[in-house]
């Protein structure tokens, strides 16, 4: 019975993920650079996205999402990557090595609080599976979470490792599904139905022609806005109201790639603008709030052997004079990352109050867009 509901809800999932409308779908168009193809994370060559949703019975609302930054042995040819922490009440495995060295070596996993331990066993074993690996002693998983315990028996620890490693090698790339999916299944966003969401941006020609993609996992609470609207506020829900939208703690995990050719010191100056992205959403990092940055660049030029005949490397970077249209399109597809969770989240379930969390009431948001005259 158990095997056939998965059947069912993972048959409905991807039905439902063809048929998602996102911001974009409605007119409301963010910012002021171009999205890509896809307007995901994908859209930087070689990244691939993968999700493992656990659905089952009235309480278990949690899953896996892992972001792979190129399709080979990762521990073999790690990318440059940093750390940014804009409030940091969370746990994050793994970001100590990434702000020492430089580097990712594994590919990323998002999960629950309580499921961080499974997501480095899986993590380890995916490491290890590759042949060229089987001497290595020392694996640095990087495994990032959001509290779903409201809506997901999160002591139940659910999410095995075998989870971590199918979505890891079920990771595609093209369009990206979003929403209550993967690690973004139990988690709220700014009182209503929070998720999974993603968008890119690809800079003109003359300012380089690169792409910024970004992932988040949206789990945090603030006074909603979309693109300059006071969403929140005109509905009235929003952070300390005496109810459900009260709850401003949580976390948000932000994922940002590049095919730019950075280094870790320009990685990290572009993860610091994805908070400025989460801020024009409403969110304010709160006290209890995990609010976390994992940068890379998937270029192939600037990947970092594991083991290497000599002693020094030859890259050929960015300079920082060419930085700034990089930081814009970061701000831009990260506030629309966030929103296009919410646009695309559905209904899971209810807290143990019995007061079910609700997605975002889209006719009311369309009409709200349309008055302010940010629909395009």
């Amino acid at each position: 019975m158990k095997q056939l509901f998965f059947i069912i809800f993972l048959f409905t999932c991807l039905n439902d993920g063809i048929a998602q409308k996102r911001a974009r779908d409605y007119g409301i168009e963010i910012g002021v650079l171009k999205p890509g193809t896809n307007n995901a994370i994908t859209d930087v060559k070689g990244v691939l996205v993968g999700h493992v949703t656990l659905m089952e019975g009235e309480n278990i609302r949690t899953g896996v999402t892992a972001i792979v930054p190129h399709d080979k042995n990762i521990f073999q040819n790690k990318v440059p990557a940093a750390i940014y922490v804009g409030n940091g009440f969370g746990k994050l495995a793994g970001s100590t090595q990434v702000e020492e060295l430089g580097n990712i070596e594994t590919p990323i996993v998002l999960t629950n609080t309580l499921s961080v331990a499974q997501g480095l066993e899986g993590l380890i074993d995916y490491t290890l599976s590759f042949k060229e690996n089987e001497n290595v002693k020392s694996v640095n998983g990087m495994v990032g979470e959001t509290n779903d315990g409201g809506l997901n028996d999160i002591q139940g620890r659910h999410v095995k490792k075998e989870h971590v490693v199918s979505a890891i090698k079920n990771a595609k790339g093209g369009k990206v599904e979003e929403g209550s999916v993967g690690a973004g299944t139990g988690t709220i966003c700014f009182g209503f139905k929070g998720g999974i969401g993603t968008s890119s941006r690809v800079l003109p020609k003359e300012l380089g022609g690169y792409t910024v993609g970004v992932l988040t996992q949206t789990n945090f609470g603030g006074v909603l806005q979309i693109d300059g609207v006071p969403v929140g506020e005109e509905l009235g829900q929003y952070a300390y109201k005496k109810s459900i939208e009260g709850s401003v703690d949580g976390s948000c995990m932000m994922v940002v790639a590049t095919d730019a050719p950075l280094d870790a010191r320009n990685l990290k100056r572009l993860a610091k603008r994805a908070i400025m992205g989460l801020a024009k959403t409403g969110g304010i990092a709160s006290n209890g709030s995990g609010d976390y940055v994992i940068v890379f660049s998937a270029n192939e030029s600037v990947r970092i052997p594991f083991d290497a005949d000599k002693a020094t490397d030859t890259f050929t970077l960015l300079r920082n004079d060419n930085m700034s249209p990089l930081f814009m399109a970061t701000i831009e597809a990260t506030e629309e990352a966030i929103i296009n969770s919410l646009f695309a989240a559905k209904s899971v379930g209810k807290l143990e109050n019995e007061e079910e969390v609700k997605p975002l009431p889209i006719d009311k948001v369309i009409k709200m867009m349309k008055k302010y005259n940010r629909i395009r």
